[in-house]
């Protein structure tokens, strides 16, 4: 071979995952952290075009590749044409971060029923369309991994959080259910406990003493929870299990 020819290296393939609610706090950090190992990252949102942008600009700044996605995930056709987006520009969905929650804060006797409603349809429903969404893709090809992002409230409750604390419940039996229902297909499905962040969604139910019931004594950084996402999204041999992020024992 003449020396001034060189040898065509394989094209790399970067690995693609869709991470709802990626304008959040929780969301932003997840999807940096796999824009930093060179993902190609779909970030979705629904009303926070700006923070999306912002969440996108990181991700490519960091070495990943970034597309936003709007939808709202309450309504299952939006969410299948979030996907459909993704694959026509990318052609693959590996991981699907199921992150974009809702909160609303109230006593049980107190809430209204469109309160209720809402946070159910979003953290609940939206999820179990995500799911729908994404198995569709990655059950033909008998690989990928859905983590879907929960909450201690949903084993403990939490006073003034009775929607939110039941759709996170009901989260734990969906997550179950679906790697049962597609691990013989290889495709892993698991819930994260991301413990309590100083987030927007959080906003005045973030406790003053949230550390108390914590055996560290402090609650875990949102870098750490991010890393963790990626690392237990990309187990091979795992699934149906709730992994928590912070040093409570529940």
């Amino acid at each position: 071979m003449p020396a001034s020819r060189t040898t065509r290296r394989p094209r790399t393939v970067r690995s693609t995952v869709l991470v709802t609610g990626g304008s959040g706090g929780i969301g932003r950090a997840i999807c940096l952290a796999f824009g930093r190992t060179g993902w190609k990252v779909g970030v979705h949102y629904r009303t926070r075009e700006r923070e999306a942008k912002r969440t996108a600009a990181l991700v490519q700044k960091h070495g990943g590749i970034a597309m936003l996605i709007h939808a709202d995930i309450r309504d299952g056709k939006q969410v299948q044409e979030m996907v459909n987006q993704l694959l026509d520009r990318w052609g693959r969905l590996d991981v699907m971060i199921c992150n974009a929650g809702q909160a609303a804060s109230d006593l049980v006797l107190r809430m209204e029923p469109q309160d209720w409603a809402s946070v159910v349809e979003t953290n609940l429903t939206g999820t179990f369309h995500c799911l729908q969404a994404a198995g569709k893709v990655m059950l033909p090809r008998r690989d990928g991994s859905v983590l879907v992002v929960g909450s201690v409230a949903g084993l403990q409750g939490q006073a003034g959080q009775a929607a939110y604390a039941a759709s996170k419940a009901g989260l734990l039996g969906l997550v179950k259910t679906a790697a049962k229902e597609w691990g013989g297909h290889n495709i892993r499905v698991s819930a994260l406990f991301p413990g309590w962040q100083k987030t927007a969604l959080a906003g005045p139910a973030f406790p003053v003493q949230a550390a108390a019931d914590h055996v560290l004594g402090r609650t875990p950084s949102l870098g750490e929870v991010a890393r963790s996402v990626v690392y237990l999204a990309l187990l091979r041999d795992s699934s149906g299990q709730i992994w928590n992020c912070d040093s409570r024992i529940l």
